[in-house]
């Protein structure tokens, strides 16, 4: 554990600083390929959020809270040029650091197969596919602490490619973890992540960012990319055809080979050349 109270599950190695954040009712370890591919490469930490994993209740379970966490981590390495790297709720995470935080000691925020504003509304088609708005939110929320052992196995289920079938292990992980985590902690840090809308923010975001998404996605459609690509200053995107939600996991090797190139290629001197579009 570290001293801001996040689980740091790996803090090591040197290069650019790298931080992945995962997505809701998941932990650091689902960043597993990317940990045993980049831990060399990278000055890496991998945090467990509030409600989540070894992190667990010691923190308070709002996405504020893991932001201004994930700052002290930050601070406490005394680290600069860091790239955040939010997979799902995790995105939110690294947009709620930048917000309240400021982005002098970030490069970049990797965003992956994430919408800045996750319920629908009238003036906002481009939340969860499915129609999740308010009002089925307040039925998602009820029903989450005394229906968990049902509703894991669908969330685990859901995050991979649409009509495509998911490598068995990585399925069998994602609901055997998914399914330990602990309704009464995920059930306030849903209700946070629910109540986010960035995208008053990313439109005025001045650091580059890059998505990554699965173009068979069961969580978020095209219009996410349309809006990012009209809204948001400088902006890129990497469509991953053969992934759904979690296209680190599921385009490990393609996915590890893109983040490697933003990070940039080690210079004679020492230093980080400016990270390459794709």
């Amino acid at each position: 554990m570290s001293e801001t109270g996040l689980h740091v599950r790996v803090d090591e190695g040197s290069g650019p600083p790298l931080v992945l954040l995962h997505g809701w009712s998941c932990h650091g370890g689902f960043f597993d390929p990317q940990i045993k591919a980049l831990s060399d490469k990278v000055r890496l930490l991998v945090p467990d959020l509030p409600g989540h994993g070894e992190t667990g209740s010691r923190l308070p379970l709002t996405i504020e809270a893991a932001a201004d966490a994930v700052s002290e981590l930050i601070t406490n390495r005394n680290l600069s040029a860091v790239t955040l790297c939010g997979w799902s709720m995790g995105a939110h995470v690294a947009y709620s650091y930048a917000e309240r935080h400021g982005t002098d000691g970030l490069r970049q925020i990797v965003a992956i197969d994430m919408s800045p504003k996750v319920l629908n509304a009238p003036d906002w088609p481009n939340g969860s596919l499915g129609g999740l708005d308010a009002g089925r939110n307040v039925h998602v929320l009820e029903a989450m602490v005394p229906d968990w052992p049902k509703l894991a196995p669908r969330v685990a289920e859901r995050i991979f490619a649409r009509e495509l079938v998911p490598d068995p292990e990585l399925l069998a992980f994602a609901r055997q973890e998914i399914g330990k985590a602990d309704p009464n902690l995920l059930r306030p840090m849903w209700a946070s992540l629910t109540a986010q809308d960035f995208r008053s923010f990313l439109a005025r975001l001045d650091i580059p960012l890059y998505l990554a998404f699965g173009a068979r996605s069961a969580l978020y459609g095209a219009g996410v990319h349309d809006w990012h690509a009209a809204h948001v200053p400088d902006v890129s995107l990497r469509v991953f055809d053969q992934s759904g939600h979690c296209p680190h996991l599921e385009e490990a090797v393609a996915f590890n080979t893109w983040l490697t190139g933003l990070l940039g290629k080690a210079g004679q001197d020492g230093e980080f050349a400016a990270p390459f579009r794709t």
